[in-house]
């Protein structure tokens, strides 16, 4: 009973791919060159078969010969038509996958989001080592997230900068506590911000590890027992963050029933 309550939870989350979305990628993923091919062939194939029928006037031969160019131009705008409403879509897409996070099996339409040797190292590693391909899969993912969640952190910094300085100039009586909300807003988007920064760094020397030992042939044993040396050695600092959390709630907390106190 719990499973199934667990798997309906799962099922039910707003960044779930869903069987439809997967059929509309596939179409996005063939519709441009599709349209290259039918546009571009449908008018001489309708001329040519108007040829045939009308007893072979040569005049639809010269259209069928003559529309082959225009066709062709025709299709290629039609193309790139069709390639800006899927780039459009795909970030869409992308974004709406990533709002719970980004997970091993949705890696394959982050792939515009990954370097050239993260491509290339990964499709080497499915050719080859698909243990180590698992695992560098779920390492990408924790760098997709680490990623945007430095560059959500830094876009949300520089608003937040905007509104303070946009308050110094108001002359309400209240700006002062505008200005220390904001400042704790800013706070604690810059300890976002420096947990994107650590945690990107750490899935980028786990990548860079599975990388070593694949080039090498490693097994699958040796590389997990280096990841698990990886994680031993960074293991604090979850704890750090989580103890420099708990302070700055604590000193927030603090603060506003001071406020509560002094407030006549």
């Amino acid at each position: 009973m719990n499973d199934d309550i667990t798997k309906a939870i799962v099922d039910q989350r707003p960044g779930k791919i869903t069987a439809r979305e997967k059929r509309v990628a596939r179409l996005w993923q063939t519709g441009p060159w599709v349209a290259l091919a039918g546009v571009t062939a449908v008018p001489p194939i309708a001329f040519l078969l108007a040829y045939l029928l009308s007893g072979f006037s040569p005049l639809f031969l010269v259209l069928a010969i003559t529309s082959v160019p225009f066709s062709l131009i025709i299709a290629v705008i039609v193309m790139l038509i069709i390639f800006l409403f899927r780039r459009r879509w795909a970030k869409q897409f992308r974004d709406r996958l990533a709002s719970d996070g980004v997970t091993a099996d949705e890696v394959g339409f982050f792939l515009s989001e990954l370097t050239g040797g993260e491509k290339r190292a990964l499709r080497e590693m499915e050719r080859r080592q698909p243990l180590l391909a698992d695992a560098y899969r779920e390492t990408l993912a924790l760098r997709l997230n680490a990623t945007r969640l430095t560059s959500n952190a830094r876009r949300d910094l520089l608003q937040v900068e905007r509104r303070i300085n946009r308050a110094r100039y108001l002359n309400a009586p209240d700006t002062s506590v505008l200005l220390e909300e904001l400042a704790r807003d800013r706070t604690r988007l810059e300890r976002l911000k420096q947990q994107g920064a650590s945690s990107r760094a750490e899935a980028e020397a786990r990548l860079q590890m599975i990388e070593a030992a694949a080039s090498r042939g490693a097994g699958w044993a040796e590389t997990n027992y280096m990841l698990q040396r990886l994680d031993e050695g960074r293991k604090n600092l979850p704890m750090g963050l989580e103890h420099a959390r708990a302070e700055q709630e604590l000193r927030e907390d603090v603060e506003r029933e001071l406020r509560k106190e002094l407030t006549p």
